[in-house]
Parts: C-alpha cells; sequence; structure tokens
C-alpha cells in the first residue's frame, strides 16, 4: 500500500499539468509529506464540465465495520468501486514523489520518483463527497483514493506487494475523459524504466 508521498511543486506549475481551467486550492504551499486524512490537490472534472484544481481529503470513508480511510483501490472488480468509475468520478493526484517500505524489518522509506528533478506525474483516481466527521471537522468532505497494482521491477524489491498507478503524457487525459473500458486498461504499473529511487530513509521528500 501507498499511504505517502509528497508534492513540492507550484500551484502554478499543477495548474499548469493538470490543464486545468479554474484553481480553487488557494495558497497551496509544498507538501513533502502527504499522509492519509490530510488535505492534498486533486484535478477533476467539474459539474459545468469544466476542469479543476481543488482540495480533497486523503481516504474514502472506512467500511461500516470500521478502520481506516480507505487510501488504495486494488480490486477493481469490486462492484462497490465500479460504481465510481464513471468519468465524473474520476481525478487525477498530482504528485512528485511517492514513498513504499520495505517489506522486511527494520523498515526503511524509499521514494520513488521519474527522476532526480521530481518532475510532476499524476495518480489514477476516484472522488466522492461523503458527510460525517473527518479532521474533526464534522460536515461535507471530498475524499479522493487513488489505485494501486502490481508492483513493477523497481518498486517490488522494496514493496513487492503493489504501487500506485502513475499517469503521464495522453493517460491523464485518458483516465479523466476516456469510457470505463478504456481507462481500466491504464491500471497498470509504470515502467520502471521510467522511474528511480531518489532517497532513502527519510519519512519527507521536501526536494
Amino acid at each position: 500500500m501507498c499511504n505517502l508521498y509528497s508534492m513540492t511543486k507550484s500551484r502554478e506549475a499543477v495548474v499548469a499539468f493538470t490543464r486545468a481551467m479554474r484553481d480553487r486550492t488557494g495558497n497551496q504551499p509544498p507538501l513533502p509529506a502527504i499522509f492519509p486524512d490530510q488535505i492534498a490537490p486533486v484535478a477533476r472534472t467539474g459539474a459545468d464540465g469544466v476542469r479543476e484544481v481543488l482540495n480533497m481529503r486523503w481516504g474514502f470513508p472506512p467500511p461500516p465495520s470500521g478502520g481506516r480511510p480507505v487510501t488504495n483501490i486494488r480490486n477493481l472488480n469490486s462492484s462497490f468501486w465500479r460504481t465510481w468509475m464513471a468519468p465524473a468520478q474520476r481525478c487525477i493526484a498530482p504528485a512528485t514523489s511517492f514513498c513504499e517500505y520495505t517489506d522486511t524489518h527494520p523498515k526503511v522509506a524509499h521514494w520513488f520518483a521519474l527522476d532526480d528533478a521530481r518532475p510532476l506525474f499524476a495518480f489514477a483516481g476516484l472522488w466522492r463527497s461523503w458527510r460525517g466527521v473527518r479532521g474533526k471537522e464534522d460536515g461535507e468532505h471530498l475524499l479522493f483514493a487513488f489505485l494501486t497494482t502490481e508492483a513493477n521491477d523497481l518498486v517490488r524489491p522494496k514493496h513487492a506487494k503493489a504501487m500506485p498507478v502513475m499517469l503521464t503524457g495522453d493517460d491523464i487525459e485518458a483516465w479523466l475523459l476516456a469510457p470505463e473500458h478504456e481507462a481500466l486498461k491504464l491500471a497498470r504499473p509504470l515502467s520502471s524504466a521510467a522511474m528511480r529511487i531518489v532517497l532513502s530513509g527519510p519519512r519527507e521528500d521536501s526536494v
């Protein structure tokens, strides 16, 4: 599971990267460590058809039996997740790197990015509105989670279970706009040749 990532680029860079026509993030600071249940920028198609960037809280509601918010989506055959697969409920979460911990003890944090300069990429995500208590706030919340898939050859030696679905280039547009059967084809690991480990040890990536 991926439960830690960073997004350290400026709000102007995020708007340009996501091709958003509307920015609702306010004074968005760099985020060197984003943990579950925290607020982070997300891009989606608004109700009026305009692409927008806005802040959402990371994690779908926990199951009725209790537990933590659901941050990672793996089983897309589940009828629950297919409910949210319409283009209107898809989103992307801009990121500059993500962290996976080794499966062995002691656990070590390893940060993965496209290259040492940490260019932006996006996680393929889903979003929903929800009413309840999150982050000590009782009310209406916008929540997101992102897809995971099998680990590629770079991630597997550090964390064999899974990795996030990472999007670049035209795949971002396809995830946001394509019919469901086309969008589901994007739920695959990014090539290990397109990534590298950029940091090991710290619990945040401030580059």
